[in-house]
């Protein structure tokens, strides 16, 4: 017999950090919005239960669990706050890029410092970003927004390698419109010194693609909940003698939406999946992203759509689910980054053996 369910300790895991998301976060979301921080006491509730250190590994004092345990919790997080999932996970992914490129031993020197530091946050960019100008001891590069109010620690993913940054970060804070909660701003490195370089064509791949279910796990749960409050509004708003849900057009559009959330999740499943058992994930990373951002392009707006002129006030969330949606789907060179690596994927399996080999320079 087959068990497609999710183990007692995941279920535990996902279970708790929908509580705390539906306790802590939600009922802030517009207050840390206008804060563009969260309150010490939610990050201190979210590192009581174990879920600073999520991917930590045991040997360092976390838990020791691996992409799965991340997407779900991601999704979780980010159906009650996408920016304030991005400002509670202090390391995010640059933890796993570090760790497909330099192991533990890159850990304990670059990310255990952080968490002794209070707010201290690490971020993961590419140079699909924005351009780098990389020498061998120095860094230049400016990039237009990421979402943090600080940079302590900088990871820049190029294609075969990762340098880490830790002085010589330049910020300036930036009103952005989405991901508010976790703070905003333009960075920007002038010479900069390289505090350490990890090569590795494959593991930059597989770090890269780790930040891709990373950032579409936090997109999924946007647009979850952007379905599930939009069909919720539609049961009740009533007109012409019956819930507006109960009319074929808004019917049909809250059946798409609820659809394509659903096969999004599946797609991003199996990429975790993959991830977690050491098989090849890196396309289907790359398709789960491209899946969910042009679906955000979707249900973002079809949300705002069903709630009419309600759904452009702030007294309803959806106009933050569109908003969320946008600024998650430009992280790590965005949809069309994505789109490319997973084309070259499929266009190189459908070559012969001979010329696949070629392609990836094995002949």
């Amino acid at each position: 017999m087959f068990d497609f369910g999710l183990s007692e300790e995941l279920e535990l895991l996902v279970r708790t950090a929908r509580e705390l998301a539906q306790a802590e976060l939600a009922p802030q979301l517009r207050a840390a919005e206008a804060a563009r921080e969260l309150d010490a006491r939610v990050h201190a509730a979210y590192a009581s239960i174990g879920l600073l250190g999520l991917e930590l590994p045991t040997g360092l004092g976390g838990a020791g669990l691996g992409p799965l345990a991340r997407v779900l919790i991601n999704e979780e997080l980010a159906a009650a706050d996408a920016g304030a999932a991005i400002a509670l996970d202090r390391l995010g992914p640059a933890l796993a890029a570090l760790l497909e490129l330099g192991g533990e031993a890159a850990l304990s020197e670059h990310m255990l410092p952080l968490l002794a530091q209070p707010d201290a946050r690490a971020v993961l960019v590419s140079t699909d970003d924005a351009r780098f100008a990389i020498e061998p001891q120095r860094i230049s590069g400016e990039l237009a927004w990421v979402p943090a109010n600080r940079v302590d620690l900088l990871v820049v993913l190029d294609h075969d390698a990762a340098v880490v940054v830790r002085e010589g970060i330049e910020v300036a804070p930036v009103l952005g419109t989405g991901l508010r909660a976790a703070g905003g701003c333009a960075l920007s490195l002038r010479g900069a010194s390289i505090a350490a370089r990890y090569q590795g064509a494959a593991a930059a791949r597989r770090a890269l693609a780790r930040g891709r279910l990373y950032n579409t796990a936090l997109l999924l749960g946007v647009l979850r909940q952007a379905a599930d409050y939009s069909r919720s509004y539609a049961l009740e708003r009533v007109a012409f003698g019956k819930p507006i849900a109960h009319h074929q057009a808004l019917a049909f559009l809250i059946t798409d939406m609820r659809a394509g959330v659903d096969g999004a999740r599946l797609l991003l499943h199996e990429a975790a999946f993959r991830a977690e058992r050491g098989l090849d994930f890196e396309a289907a990373a790359a398709a789960a992203a491209v899946e969910a951002i042009e679906l955000s392009r979707v249900v973002g707006p079809a949300g705002v759509q069903i709630l009419g002129g309600h759904g452009f006030m702030q007294d309803h969330p959806v106009e933050k689910y569109m908003r969320e949606a946008r600024a998650l789907g430009l992280l790590l060179a965005g949809v069309d980054g994505a789109r490319e690596h997973a084309g070259a994927a499929v266009a190189a399996s459908s070559l012969p053996v001979e010329l696949s080999a070629i392609a990836e320079g094995e002949v």
